[in-house]
This record gives structure tokens, sequence and C-alpha cells, in this order.
């Protein structure tokens, strides 16, 4: 039976590490000044340094922080008892993960690769070399998605029957000037963190139907999805995903609709909306005591507050004061998984039309 619903008693925050390990950050773009750093002086992490192979971009950041910036991998590696946040395009996670000591504490950027291939390589080599790594999937420790999980849990939906997520908006991909001639951008780059948070919150699915295309007005090689994850015959889940829906803000989306046997949930994801700078966050909860749909205050924002929590579980783990580490390489391996059949999907012919019958 579910407990009175009270939206100020929805987790919503991940516990900080009694002792914070110095990070390191590989990769100078522009998701590092705008969450990684923001983030990491929100909660009081240290951050030993900065590498990137643009010595003077990861120089102009560091300065703007306050923080070292390396002049070499090596440099960055040798810095002791360090997490190691690899901010890096997927292509680079391996080489640089094969340069750092045995044993060490890691956090890879999504995607886990830039393919299956090169995320079982990625696990290959942190299984062997006894590397702690996890993946930044940080949408689930957005304090939404923190709380929306603890609402279910706590029965106030009941049994999660559907999953919606609907973008319609206009995204900057020129922010992300090394996804430019990519063969892969929209599912692998950015509905792989709705892929990753619907395993989160449903499991792994036993299959998914996809299709996912471009757009005629630019050459970003996908931009708009459409995908269908089947969970049997009673949960539906289903994205619609268009990055090209830049006609004014008016009728732009960027939302989840996560309905029970018992209530709802209604997720507002701002960020998205006139990235970077976003808009608030929302979270609505319709318990099923209630009359109206329920406003849940919300204690922080995707960006940064959930590279705050991504953070906080990986450093509590390190130090064993976590004894899950949620997120790691092993379950990342699973959201590149389902990526891919949503890629063979895509690739693969749709079930034809049957011919008209001759007279």
């Amino acid at each position: 039976m579910a407990e009175t619903f009270d939206p100020t008693a929805l987790r919503q925050a991940w516990p900080k590490p009694t002792k914070a390990r110095p990070i390191v950050i590989f990769g100078a773009g522009s998701i590092v000044g705008d969450a990684h750093l923001p983030a990491y002086r929100k909660a009081g992490f240290p951050v030993a340094g900065i590498y990137d192979p643009d010595q003077a971009k990861a120089a102009a950041l560091a300065d703007r922080w306050n923080i070292r910036a390396f002049t070499s991998v090596e440099e960055a590696c040798a810095v002791r008892d360090a997490i190691f946040d690899l901010a890096t395009p997927p292509s680079a996670h391996a080489s640089i993960l094969e340069k750092l000591p045995d044993g060490s504490v890691a956090l890879l950027q999504k995607p886990m690769g830039s393919n299956l291939d090169e995320a079982t390589a990625i696990l290959t080599l942190c299984r062997t070399r006894g590397i702690k790594a996890a993946v930044n999937f940080q949408l689930r420790f957005a304090p939404m998605m923190l709380a929306l999980k603890d609402a279910i849990a706590k029965g106030h939906l009941g049994e999660v029957v559907d999953f919606d997520a609907w973008l319609a908006l206009a995204t900057p991909w020129g922010l992300w000037p090394f996804l430019k001639g990519l063969p892969r951008i929209e599912i692998a780059m950015h509905s792989i963190h709705y892929l990753d948070v619907v395993r989160d919150l449903l499991g792994n699915p036993a299959g998914v139907h996809a299709k996912t295309i471009g757009h005629p007005n630019h050459d970003v090689a996908q931009t708009r999805t459409a995908a269908i994850l089947d969970y049997g015959d009673k949960v539906r889940c289903v994205l619609s995903v268009n990055h090209d829906h830049d006609f004014g803000r008016r009728f732009q989306a960027c939302e989840f609709r996560v309905c029970g046997t018992k209530g709802a949930a209604y997720l507002k994801l701002g960020v998205n909306l006139d990235y970077p700078r976003g808009e608030p966050d929302e979270l609505w909860i319709k318990p099923p005591e209630a009359a109206d749909w329920i406003s849940v205050p919300l204690e922080g924002t995707w960006f940064p507050d959930a590279f705050v929590n991504r953070m906080a579980n990986l450093q509590r783990f390190a130090a064993g004061e976590d004894d899950v580490l949620v997120g790691s390489v092993e379950d990342g391996w699973q959201t590149m998984a389902l990526v891919e059949a949503a890629y063979q999907s895509s690739a693969s012919p749709a079930t034809p039309l049957s011919a008209l019958p001759k007279e």
C-alpha cells in the first residue's frame, strides 16, 4: 500500500562522500565548462586539473576556473588517488583508459564508445585492468529523476504501464564540433540518455523498433528518431524525438509522461529548451488520493545537479561508502546494446504493406 503522498519527502540528491578524491578531467569541451566544473565546484569536489590535446583550449578553461592545465596524458595520470573523468569523444575513451594506472576509478562520458564493438572493448579493458568505471548517464541522477524513482518505489503511481518521451525542439549541434561527419548522432549522442533512463525504470526490453533520420536543411547524420521499446503486452514505451522543430519556442517540448495503474507523472527537461541556458525542470505527480496534479518543488536541475549526484555515487563507491556503482560499465554496456539494436532496426526494412488484390 502506498504511503500518503508528500512532494517534499521525495529523494532528490545523492549523499556526498565523507572525503572526496581529487578529480582529473580529460577534455575541455563545452560540456566540461557548462556542467562538469560547475557541478564539482557546487559540490565542493576538488579538481586536480584538466588535460586536452588542444593545450590552448585546456589552458583557457583552466584559467577561467583557476585550476591546473596538464601538458600530457601521462602528467594527468600521475595524480595519486584520483577519479579520472573522461569528458572525451567516445572514440578516445579506450586510448586514455589504457594509460590509467591499474585499479583506477574512472567516469566515462556517454556513449561508451562509438558502437557496441568499442563498448565491448572498453568493458574488457576495464575488467582486465581492474578499473572501476561508470558511464556518465547522468540523467538518472537528475533531481527530478531521483524523485520520480522514489515516487514509483513508494507506490504513488502503482505499476508503470506507459512511458512517453516527446521532444520537439531546436538543438544547436554546432556546439559539439567533434560530431561533424560522425555516422551516428541522434540515438548515440542524445536519445541514449532516454533509453538509459527507460532501462533504469523498466529494465531491459525484449527488443526495439526504431527509425532514425536526418533533415534536408543540414548535414547532421540523424536528428529525428521514432522508437518503440518492446516490454510485452502490459507496458507501452514510445520515444518521439525531433531536434529540427525550429519555429519558435511556443510549441516546442521536451517532456516525459509516465503513467501507472494508479497515478501518473509529468516531467519537463528544461535544459534542452534553449540549450545550454535552458529552462527550469518540472516534475508533476498525480497520486491516486489527490484530485489534481501536484507540483514537486525541485531542489536542483539536470545541469549541473545530476553531475554532482553522478560523481557522488562514484566517489562513495570508490571509498566503500556505497555498495552499488550505479551505471557501471557492465550496466552501460547494456544501454549500448539497446542503442545498437535501435540502429539495426532503423537499417532493416519495414514490414511491407500487402498489395491490392487484382480484380
